[in-house]
């Protein structure tokens, strides 16, 4: 994870960050054109999506930042870490990606030496090529732009009094994934409670038949007991009936202890409701905070501007009573000597 920022194309020194808050920049090997790229998306929008050729170079301007040049793009990149192992990882997979993309050319140069070795020969001793202009020339990923930006590449970072700020967004992006998990947690459990809720419909439902085919059951037992002489089958049947009664109760009885399952999940669902209105409170304090230190922020490079102002002023004004003062020394030495002179011809 990181802040990406790009070097602004009219000042060619300043930076001009690219995404609202540290997102994941990753390498990716493009398989159709068999070329190594660096890509980074700030939600659907793709920030960087820069080829690396073996000729470039990523820099470290600091402890936390580094940047590259992509001729292609005409722009230089820089990226601001939260800590300088993260950097060195991240120059190291350059690094070997580089040398990977070194690799992968001079594979495709040697492919194209040998598809450029004449196959066939015509009966007047023509030889013709299978290449194509395509292939001589290379792709437009392949061909490689003669000058790299040297003299834009800038050595500006993002300054000290960022740092607060940069704080606080990561803070922010803490609670904004805290968020979204129990906000998925919440949608699983929503979805698993609306699915329990219908089945405990179909269980009271069930419920009922089983109780009403338990009365109608006790009812043929007694009209058996009644109408049947024969006592030995009717008592054999009473005691299946019996058995079909307990089995009837025993699952009666699961089935209410699954909804006082579905009942505590619906009170711990209740709580990550709960939970989620208190992080979304949180957030909405840490954005209150950001809000006030960017205006403290701008406050004191207001501040900083006009105390350079009034210093700049100073010095001139200082500069210029100087240049009096001399002056002034100058015609009282002048003013010395002519009394001098006077006093020795008297």
């Amino acid at each position: 994870m990181a802040h990406v920022f790009q070097i602004d194309p009219n000042t060619k020194k300043n930076w001009v960050s690219t995404s609202k808050h540290a997102v994941t920049v990753s390498y990716f090997y493009d398989s159709t054109r068999n070329v190594y790229r660096i890509i980074s998306l700030d939600g659907s929008k793709a920030i960087i999506n820069s080829t690396i050729t073996p000729n470039m170079t990523f820099t470290k301007t600091s402890q936390k930042f580094g940047q590259w040049a992509d001729s292609r793009a005409n722009t230089v990149y820089g990226l601001g870490f939260s800590s300088e192992h993260h950097l060195s990882k991240f120059a190291e997979k350059f690094q070997e990606f580089k040398e990977a993309a070194r690799l992968a050319k001079e594979k495709s140069q040697e492919k194209m030496e040998l598809t450029s070795t004449p196959s066939q020969e015509s009966a007047g001793g023509d030889i013709q090529s299978p290449l194509t202009p395509e292939s001589i020339n290379g792709t437009d990923d392949e061909r490689l732009m003669p000058e790299v930006m040297q003299n834009s590449e800038p050595r500006a970072e993002p300054t000290q009094n960022a740092l607060t700020f940069t704080h606080s967004s990561t803070i922010s992006k803490h609670w904004e994934a805290e968020l979204a998990t129990l906000k998925g947690n919440n949608a699983k459990l929503t979805a698993a409670l609306l699915e329990s809720t219908a089945n405990v419909k179909q269980w009271k439902q069930q419920l009922a038949a089983y109780q009403e085919e338990a009365e109608r059951l006790h009812k043929r037992v007694t009209e058996l007991e009644c109408v049947s002489s024969q006592a030995n089958a009717v008592h054999t049947h009473k005691t299946e009936l019996n058995q079909t009664i307990q089995e009837l109760e025993s699952m009666l009885k699961k089935k209410e202890e699954e909804i006082e399952r579905l009942k505590q999940e619906i009170d711990s669902a209740r709580e990550l409701q709960v939970q989620r209105d208190s992080l979304t409170q949180k957030l909405q304090e840490v954005e209150i905070r950001n809000k006030d230190l960017e205006g403290q922020l701008s406050d004191l490079e207001q501040r900083l501007e006009k105390s350079q102002n009034e210093q700049e002023a100073f010095r001139n004004n200082l500069k210029t009573l100087l240049e009096i003062l001399d002056g002034k020394i100058f015609e009282l030495t002048e003013l010395r000597d002519n009394l001098a002179k006077l006093i020795e011809c008297s």
